[in-house]
């Protein structure tokens, strides 16, 4: 079948800041839809894929239309749940017969309700796509129904359908790898200006699940069944190989923590040190599964910055969000990192559940204390599908404008602060952290590269508009 696979259109101004936008803007690699549309090429559809971050509605549209399609599928956050509601509405109209379906974290989390709000879409893949949508074009083509297909939820005339759920995928390496040739100009597709350093980037997931309970994370796994499901060390050095042989020179892998088994990880660094692989490479990892040894190895073999999802500077929040970590383990662990010569990214949360604005600064103090290379402040968002969404009532109060779901918009108030409050600490932290004289310096000296520069002069423009612009990060108000 000839087939479309899309994100729909978007501007990183609907998401940041215009001040701030030149400093936090990325383009990610879309891997779900990548592996989604290998798998579908592996079964012998004809793919394209249309990528709104670079394609406006109307060229999207005009793409489609030229192309002639039988299926369309549409990739959704909840951010980009409007978009994508217009994109399937217009699709539906300009080509006459095209089966659109739906899939991503938002369809997954809410299911049916998509089918109820729009007549334009014909199924909602609920949970991991590349056996279920394989498996749909197959129904499909040969003008079968969808019943039984696991992992549907569809439309039948009148009715809506919801088929039972597909079991989670446990052998990964039966996965072909993502299709990057569908990409075109790879070097289009960068994270954060300070989070990478030789382009193009490919990003890699070595594994898929996680068996933390944080209140804020989406799994599809939500009882955590599963746990975490791994590739082989084998399976990830042969698409690290790929991807140096497609012209990549670098790597960010995406994992929610790279070190949850650390003997794998481990193996891993060391395969590639071991290999002799010319790439840079980024990676995440929780404070309580590292130490100096394994950060050392992952230093040697080309690893440049790693990722500590701090949260908090109060354990009380901690606890709260069941982090599953003490401040003394964050210490540790961007110790560790700076003494084996790795820069420390480390992202914080404000309008934690039961958070003070006064406990919020002393987030501000513990940031400033750790010193990390580069520290982002955050609005803790209630993505649907999480226990912070699934119990609002209990947590706080909740936007009603999807758009706002972005970390950055404040989608989510506690009890125990305002939205008013949440913005200021967010200002108030970028101001502070970024500031310091020591901080300033610190930065100055360690440029190094021509990036290096265009990073630290975006940044700087930043945070002159912090300082300039007051309530720079402030939008609509749409609470219950």
């Amino acid at each position: 079948m000839k087939c479309v696979l899309i994100i729909p259109s978007w501007v990183p101004e609907e998401i940041f800041s215009s001040k701030t936008a030149g400093s936090q803007i990325n383009y990610w690699q879309p891997l779900g839809t990548l592996y989604v549309a290998a798998s579908m090429m592996e079964a012998g559809h004809e793919v394209r894929f249309l990528n709104g971050a670079f394609l406006s509605h109307a060229e999207i549209l005009r793409e489609v239309a030229g192309y002639g399609p039988e299926f369309v599928g549409i990739y959704s956050t909840t951010f980009g749940w409007k978009k994508a509601l217009q994109t399937a509405s217009d699709i539906k109209r300009a080509c006459s017969g095209v089966f659109v379906a739906v899939g991503g974290p938002y369809p997954i989390a809410v299911q049916e309700r998509c089918l109820e709000e729009t007549d334009s879409i014909d199924a909602v893949v609920t949970g991991e796509g590349e056996l279920t949508v394989v498996e749909m074009l197959e129904r499909l083509s040969g003008g079968r129904s969808l019943k039984g297909v696991e992992g549907v939820v569809y439309r039948e005339g009148r009715e809506i359908v919801k088929n039972p759920p597909r079991p989670l995928i446990e052998d990964l390496d039966s996965l072909p790898f993502p299709a990057r040739e569908l990409l075109g100009d790879p070097n289009r597709y960068i994270p954060p200006p300070a989070t990478y350093r030789r382009k193009p980037v490919a990003v890699v997931i070595t594994s898929r699940g996680c068996n933390r309970r944080c209140i804020f994370c989406f799994q599809i796994d939500k009882e955590r069944k599963s746990g975490i499901r791994y590739r082989s060390v084998e399976n990830v050095l042969e698409e690290i190989e790929l991807c140096l042989r497609q012209g990549y020179r670098e790597i960010k892998f995406i994992d929610d923590t790279l070190a949850a088994d650390y003997d794998r990880a481990m193996q891993i660094a060391r395969e590639i040190k071991a290999r002799r692989l010319d790439f840079t490479w980024f990676a995440s990892a929780c404070v309580n599964q590292v130490d100096g040894p394994l950060l050392r190895a992952f230093k040697e073999a080309g690893c440049w910055a790693i990722l500590f999802g701090a949260e908090s500077g109060v354990q009380k929040n901690l606890n709260a969000v069941r982090k599953g970590i003490t401040l003394e383990q964050t210490r540790r662990a961007v110790r560790a990192a700076k003494d084996a010569g790795l820069r420390v990214l480390t992202p914080f949360l404000f309008g934690i559940p039961g958070e003070t604005f006064e406990e919020g600064l002393k987030t501000i103090e513990f940031a400033c204390e750790l010193d990390p290379d580069v520290a982002n402040f955050h609005a803790l968002t209630p993505f649907p599908g999480t226990e912070l969404y699934d119990r609002i009532d209990r947590y706080g109060s909740i936007s009603h404008d999807l758009t706002d779901f972005t970390y950055q918009g404040a989608a989510f108030i506690p009890h125990t602060m305002t939205r008013e409050e949440i913005l200021r600490l967010r200002q108030i932290a970028f101001r502070r952290f970024y500031s310091r004289p020591g901080y300033i310096l610190k930065r100055i000296l360690a440029l190094r590269t021509a990036h290096d520069v265009r990073v630290a002069v975006k940044g700087f423009k930043s945070l002159f508009w912090l300082w300039v612009k007051k309530d720079i990060f402030r939008r609509g108000e749409s609470f219950s």
